[in-house]
């Protein structure tokens, strides 16, 4: 059975995060030392607003307000490292005092305003991700 479910592509979010002054929050993974945005798998039982809610929570420390768009659907096979997955992303309104509560996933946050986002490119396909979020498409890619 594992072999059959692992076969499969494992959904997950990205969040753009915007708090109520237009800083958008970005988090720094631990495992490549990369910028990146707040999200993460979509847990067995669980919807996609409360994954979204959840990992928001656990890597920010914020909380959800509302959620304003979607971006895109992206699922390319090569888009994580680590597994097939298919990334839901969405724009959010947030609020709240920001405080890493998973420190094995994250070692540094931080809210930047738009137009001085980090120079580096970002983890997985979240540059992409960002890039049509400006651009204000919704993309499935």
């Amino acid at each position: 059975m594992l072999g059959i479910i692992f076969r499969h592509p494992i959904p997950g979010t990205s969040i753009i995060p915007i708090l109520p002054d237009g800083r958008i929050v970005l988090i720094r993974r631990r495992d490549n030392g990369r910028w990146a945005l707040p999200g993460g798998m979509v847990d067995w039982g669980e919807d996609v607003k409360s994954a979204i809610q959840r990992e928001l929570k656990e890597e920010t420390g914020l909380d959800l307000v509302n959620i304003r768009r979607l971006v895109g659907v992206y699922s390319a096979p090569d888009r994580d490292p680590r597994i097939h997955s298919i990334c839901i992303v969405v724009e959010a309104e947030v609020q709240g005092t920001m405080e890493i509560q998973d420190t094995l996933e994250v070692m540094e946050i931080q809210a930047f305003p738009v137009n001085c986002l980090p120079p580096e490119q970002l983890s997985h396909d979240h540059s992409q991700q960002l890039q049509d979020y400006f651009k204000g498409l919704t993309t499935l890619a």
